[in-house]
């Protein structure tokens, strides 16, 4: 008869190196990715332990915490030791660091470039796997009042209602425009509905003495800036 073992258990380490006690004890810098991981799903499986466990799900995103935050649920659920529940609080803490991005960069930054718009959105649009449009409403200092998605799911002129695009940025007190949205399929280069769209707010804005500024198309990796590109 096989004699059964807890040694996979991190409940059998030495306290010094079980995930929980060593953050408690030394902070949260020194714990590595599989180890935070590990805290999160608080158990692995009968064969092994959770950051044994949570380094086979890292590996398996090649070290990647962007390509881990890609994962889905389902994905992650195939991984023995991974229900629904702890497959959840994984999706659910990748998706706050994620926002915690764009809230910093919102706290920290007045939108100087192209670049830092792309910095901004990157993390809100970048890797998702459809197109949303989104608008970002400036002072006459160029620092951000608000941003708002406004449609969702494709990019034509008839899901971008003008009027309300107009209407909050009266209502908001905003002087300046971005108009941002992102390509799936990672092509940056500009359809004829993008540059018909961008135009068409343009005009509508200039009426209103509001300046559209930029219109950036963005992928996981870079982006196109309608400005730098003097498509303005």
């Amino acid at each position: 008869m096989t004699k059964k073992t807890t040694s996979f258990s991190i409940k059998n380490w030495s306290q010094d190196d079980q995930p929980r006690e060593k953050l408690r004890n030394k902070g949260k810098s020194v714990l590595s990715d599989a180890e935070l991981l590990a805290i999160l799903i608080g158990s692995g499986n009968k064969d092994e332990s959770a950051v044994s466990l949570s380094k086979r799900i890292l590996s398996s995103a090649n070290h990647n915490l962007n390509t881990l935050g890609k994962l889905n649920l389902k994905q992650l659920m195939a991984f023995k030791g991974i229900g629904e529940a702890k497959a959840i609080s994984i999706v659910a803490a990748l998706e706050l660091a994620r926002r915690r991005i764009g809230t910093e960069i919102i706290e920290k930054k007045k939108i100087k470039s192209s670049a830092s718009v792309f910095d901004l959105m990157q993390p809100i649009v970048g890797e998702l796997p459809h197109e949303e449009f989104w608008i970002i409403y400036l002072n006459n200092s160029n620092k951000i009042i608000q941003k708002q998605q406004l449609s969702k799911g494709g990019i034509t002129g008839t899901l971008v209602d003008v009027r309300l695009v107009l209407k909050t940025a009266l209502e908001v007190g905003a002087v300046a425009l971005l108009l941002v949205h992102n390509h799936p399929s990672g092509s940056l280069k500009p359809s004829e509905a993008d540059k018909k769209l961008t135009q068409k707010l343009k005009n509508a804005a200039q009426s209103l003495d509001i300046k559209v500024l930029d219109h950036l198309i963005i992928t996981e990796k870079a982006y196109f800036s309608f400005a730098d590109e003097t498509l303005l």
